[in-house]
């Protein structure tokens, strides 16, 4: 069975699915990545480990990271991604496994000098074993949605989300990057997403970082119980 591609931010560190794993540096075309790594999983935090070189979303090396991935042998890509709700209906701690998404901010690609035209997706059967693998949890999710991603590393205008409501659930800043790569390069991608916050303007009570963080913590054990899950059953 070849290994299971996680890519996570920082509130995953740390926590029972990322430990015991080897570090690996893997040099590509791309960059340099670090990849920690067993014979289950192979784990790129996508804003680093350590804290004091965290990487802010608009500087991720996708094309790297997803590259190295590859390399491993890893054909099926779970991200795991903190969002804010656009919609009212959409409180913090819900659970998004999004069908689709926007980027219309620079795409990133690993084609450089000829023309390849994808039609980008996230990978359905990824998504259904992702939804599955939280119904064995007794885990409620939001089956479909779509993800808008910004560039960072600021946070959106209440115009932005009013405009960005119109068209999408979620919004955040590294999934659709990843999910265009990993759609050149033949990975099987899909994306579990904790809403973390309500964005900017969509309630009364003003957003902030504190906010944020809180709410991404708050949803670690449900998130690491789904990734848990979908690793155990990727097993059998």
């Amino acid at each position: 069975m070849a290994p299971i591609g996680i890519i996570s931010g920082t509130v995953l560190h740390g926590t029972s699915v990322f430990k015991e794993l080897r570090k690996e540096h893997v040099v590509n075309e791309f960059g340099r990545v670090t990849v920690w790594v067993s014979r289950e999983i192979a784990h790129v935090p996508r804003h680093d480990r350590d804290p004091g070189e965290y990487v802010l979303p608009h500087l991720i090396n996708h094309q790297a990271n997803l590259t190295a991935l590859k390399a491993l042998g890893i054909r099926d890509v779970v991200a795991v991604n903190s969002t804010g709700s656009l919609q009212r209906g959409l409180p913090p701690g819900s659970i998004v496994v999004p069908d689709d998404f926007i980027l219309l901010a620079d795409t990133p690609t690993v084609f450089s000098n000829r023309p390849v035209h994808i039609t980008p997706e996230l990978s359905e059967e990824v998504r259904r074993r992702l939804i599955e693998a939280a119904g064995a949890c007794g885990v409620p999710v939001v089956e479909r949605g779509v993800y808008w991603q910004t560039q960072g590393p600021r946070l959106e205008t209440r115009a932005e989300i009013r405009m960005m409501a119109a068209h999408a659930d979620i919004v955040g800043m590294t999934m659709a990057a990843e999910a265009i790569i990993a759609r050149e390069l033949g990975l099987s991608y899909a994306a579990l997403c904790s809403v973390d916050n309500y964005c900017n303007g969509v309630v009364e009570t003003p957003l902030t970082m504190e906010t944020i963080l809180d709410g991404a913590k708050r949803n670690r054990e449900t998130m690491l119980t789904i990734v848990g899950k979908f690793i155990e059953r990727s097993r059998a």
